[in-house]
């Protein structure tokens, strides 16, 4: 969209599926230097605690902007804050931070460069009714001793006490 370039970093993507979107894969410190947005999509784990760090703000474009909508400890906040107030980077967007809720004096939310947002970009109407009928559906498809849509340890699926239970429970409620 908006005629943009589209880089990303990932370890795990597919190159032939990135480069049928129009994504070009490039190494972490490629994308620091070349981001003109950068956008902070990872989980957090020992690997990405702090994966933006002074040293990567450091190879960024004094005109990019960080973004970061994933968990507050994938940036090192102190780095960033003083990134920002030296105005290395023009700013950020932030929707989590390292520590959470801040502290009142923290010196990151007395900057003009950074626009923060409560972690709620879900928070709507159509958002819970979709969430309260997926969790509905799910629990009337293990009621009827079928297998619900979404299952995330897809190894339980074929534990003998969950297929006993779900032919259980079919057997109750019909199918």
């Amino acid at each position: 969209p908006f005629d943009m370039q589209f880089i990303a970093h990932d370890p795990f993507a597919d190159k032939r599926v990135a480069a049928d979107l129009g994504v070009e894969l490039v190494g972490l410190e490629d994308l620091f230097r070349r981001a003109d947005v950068l956008s902070v999509s990872c989980p957090l784990s020992p690997q990405t605690h702090h994966i933006v760090n002074a040293e990567r703000i450091a190879l960024m474009k004094p005109t990019a902007y960080l973004i970061n909508t994933a968990r507050g400890p994938i940036v090192d906040q102190k780095a960033l804050t003083q990134a920002l107030q030296a105005r290395r980077i023009a700013g950020a967007g932030l929707d989590v931070l390292e520590q959470e809720p801040p502290d009142a004096d923290d010196a990151i939310l007395k900057l003009d460069n950074v626009i923060l947002a409560p972690h709620a970009l879900c928070w709507t109407d159509q958002c819970f009714a979709g969430n309260g009928a997926a969790d509905v559906k799910a629990v009337i498809e293990v009621q009827h001793g079928r297998e619900p849509r979404g299952v995330v340890n897809r190894e339980v699926l074929s534990s003998e006490l969950w297929k006993t239970r779900l032919s259980g429970l079919a057997a109750r409620f019909g199918t």
